[in-house]
């Protein structure tokens, strides 16, 4: 009997936080797909394809807010745990309100990810 693994999307345009997340994410069992930017994730992911987008939000291009949108106006019900550097307040609240199941500030605690990850699937 197979197993199939959670799959984990993770979009951030720092290859080391992408490269760290992803080792991460593997250890606790996920299968894990990075992307250096939001239009790469969007050229090869379908709304239809299972798995939690972990997006951080100042990336050149489409930043994180953008294509969180853009995953509404697309119709995707895809779960999205945004992430961030930045030390503001008031992101963890923008973050809820644009519809992603958790936020988190870099650095951040590796069970508090997985436990979003967990409640989003």
């Amino acid at each position: 009997m197979s197993l199939k693994l959670k799959q984990i999307y993770i979009v951030d345009d720092d290859e080391s936080v992408c490269r760290a997340l992803k080792l991460l994410m593997m250890t606790y069992g996920f299968a894990v797909e990075t992307f250096s930017c939001a239009k790469n994730f969007f050229s090869t992911v379908s709304n239809g394809m299972p798995g939690c987008l972990i997006l951080d939000i100042h990336m050149s291009g489409i930043n994180g807010w953008e294509a969180k949108k853009r995953l509404i106006e697309s119709g995707s019900d895809r779960p999205v745990i945004i992430i961030t550097a930045e030390k503001d307040d008031g992101l963890h609240e923008r973050a809820l309100n644009a519809g992603a199941v958790g936020f988190l500030q870099k650095p951040f605690n590796d069970q508090q990810l997985v436990d979003l990850i967990n409640l989003a699937h």
